[in-house]
């Protein structure tokens, strides 16, 4: 048989509509990496292009 008893309080009611949460503005860091990976995204689907049109260019000479 336990010593002690933890005491269950219930949460507080809400009394009324949740307030809106406010939208930060984003970091200079994190644009910059958005920059980047757009960027980094938009070479790669290059090179995918490339790669299938340039299939032949892979052949032993």
């Amino acid at each position: 048989m336990p010593a002690f008893t933890f005491e269950k309080i219930s949460p507080p009611v809400r009394r009324g509509p949740i307030a809106p949460i406010e939208q930060k503005q984003r970091g200079v860091i994190v644009q910059m990496l958005d920059r980047l990976v757009a960027a980094r995204a938009r070479r790669a689907a290059g090179q995918d292009k490339v790669e299938t049109d340039g299939s032949d260019s892979l052949a032993p000479k």
